[in-house]
């Protein structure tokens, strides 16, 4: 029989093969295989839990071998494979083992007095032991369901190590791993389904109705939830940016099951998956502070653990008053933006961590808020309206296609739509958008923007002056097509007409009235 643990790294991690000889020699336990303080100080704890749940301690000179022996091993999941591999040694000759266990996945960190507690990344540890051919593991018992949502291996969910061994000698108490079908069909709870697609529960405080003479801010908000794309609102304070920006939630539909196991992954190795939760079918909506460091963003530490962009993966990273954050975190977002990934490199060792995310961002126009409003007089230097700006660099902006001015006194045309309304138009437009293809609109690459941004003759002699009149990059063309697309899917038409590339173009290109920083924008 071969016991396996996991060593988590990044995003991948690896797994480790759990090896006990018993020999003569003076009473000890040595552990070898580059353990660090936490996996060393196991002996103890095994040592321990084995005694007071019944079982006697071998009395030979016991070594615990840990490969591949270069890799770092590191955290408290190695107990429970560690106490189980050392009973199996000492007893294999005396106890009846299942002979249909060849290799096993084992994880849980042990207390004194034998009960296994929950550790994180079993969603991770589980894939890996399942793309390498293992298909039984034993875990604590508050990890199990997050086990059984990999689908395709059996699970045990250990209380105490008493109950572990017993596992270890009839497979029968493994639980049948639920099957891929039965996976796709699971949804959270109060799930909406509008035109078969499914959106989270209705929540009040996610209600667009509320919002009042946004009207420009909320259609940028609907067509950004259609076609993924990049929004950044400014305007005065209190004129509702952040209000509109925090319901965007409600507004995207719920992660389809291949999406949730990559999202589920990050959060598991993370620790962040909530005790017996299964995979993630919300979209993730991360909200980090203006306090946020580079690390802090993008990843790092000694496991190499996920940063708030990896967080966002398939989700939605909102940067609130974002010319307050440090111009090295918003500039550091541009790869990741461009990539859908990020690479990071510790002591010798690299990990990539998916990062598909939706950028929002709210800030004001300058540093005292008021520059470019008809109520409120502006008391900020034309030099520290340009050093305000600079922070967010004509790169990093390039990259956001809707950019929306927002005012106190409001958009007051149109009447205010209801986050029900919002919903049947966006599902509309995304059908609409799947029968084309199955990735975003935002995320097209430049071929398919030839193939599937096809304008009409009169669309497309209008977007040509538009391109002379701004001085528009290759990317910002770009982007003004995959916004036409998106609002054209939005109107369920095949083509892209004037009336969507105006408005296409209406939306990426910077409010007129502000002079200074329209050259920014």
């Amino acid at each position: 029989m071969k016991i396996f643990c996991f060593s988590p790294f990044g995003y991948e991690g690896s797994l480790v093969t759990v090896e006990v000889d018993l020999r003569r020699g003076i009473p000890a336990v040595d552990i070898v295989g580059l353990a660090d303080s936490a996996v060393k100080e196991s002996r103890e704890r095994m040592r321990s839990a084995i005694r007071n749940c019944g079982f006697d301690f071998p009395p030979e000179r016991v070594l615990i071998s840990l490969s591949p022996a270069d890799l770092k091993k590191e955290g408290a999941g190695f107990d429970l494979a560690v106490a189980l591999a050392v009973l199996y040694e000492s007893l294999k000759e005396k106890e009846a083992f299942s002979s249909s266990i060849d290799s096993i996945l084992i994880m849980g960190e042990l207390e004194l007095n034998g009960r296994v507690r929950s550790v994180k990344g079993i969603h991770a540890a589980v894939n890996t032991a399942k793309s390498a051919g293992i298909n039984l593991c034993i875990v604590p018992e508050e990890n199990k369901n997050e086990a059984l949502e990999t689908g395709g291996i059996k699970v045990f969910g250990a209380e105490n190590l008493m109950q572990a061994f017993d596992a270890l000698k009839n497979a029968e108490f493994f639980t049948n791993a639920k099957k891929s079908s039965a996976l796709e069909e699971e949804l959270p709870e109060g799930a909406v389904n509008v035109n078969g697609i499914y959106f989270p529960a209705e929540q009040k405080e996610y209600e667009y109705y509320d919002v009042k003479n946004q009207g420009r801010l909320i259609r940028g908000l609907e067509i950004a939830a259609t076609g993924g794309h990049n929004l950044l609102a400014f305007g005065p304070p209190g004129c509702g940016k952040t209000l509109s920006l925090q319901k965007f939630p409600a507004l995207v539909p719920l992660l389809s099951p291949s999406q949730s196991q990559s999202v589920t992954r990050i959060y598991s190795v993370a620790g962040l998956l909530a005790p017996n939760s299964g995979t993630i079918r919300t979209r993730p909506f991360r909200m980090p502070h203006q306090t946020a460091t580079v690390e802090g963003m993008c990843g790092g530490g000694t496991r190499c653990g996920p940063g708030e962009i990896s967080l966002a993966h398939n989700g939605t990273l909102f940067l609130d008053e974002a010319a307050e954050f440090r111009s090295s975190v918003l500039q550091m977002l541009r790869v990741p933006l461009e990539t859908g990934t990020i690479t990071l490199s510790r002591a010798g060792r690299s990990t990539t961590f998916p990062a598909q995310f939706q950028l929002l961002m709210s800030t004001n126009p300058c540093p005292c808020g008021n520059f470019g409003s008809k109520e409120k007089i502006c008391l900020c230097s034309a030099r520290s309206i340009e050093q305000y700006w600079k922070k967010f660099s004509a790169p990093l902006l390039d990259r956001i296609d809707i950019r929306i001015q927002v005012e106190n006194s409001g958009d007051k045309s149109g009447s205010a739509k209801s986050t029900s309304k919002l919903r049947e138009e966006i599902s509309k437009g995304i059908i609409f958008q799947q029968k084309r293809q199955c990735r975003q609109n935002a995320k097209l690459q430049p071929e398919e923007i030839a193939a599937y941004c096809t304008l009409t003759p009169e669309a497309q002699s209008f977007l040509n002056t538009e391109i002379e009149k701004h001085d528009f990059s290759p990317r910002a063309v770009s982007g003004c097509l995959k916004l036409g697309r998106t609002i054209a899917d939005l109107n369920e038409k095949e083509l892209i007409g004037k009336d969507e590339i105006q408005e296409a173009i209406s939306l990426r290109s910077s409010n007129e009235n502000i002079n200074l920083i329209s050259g920014i924008l």
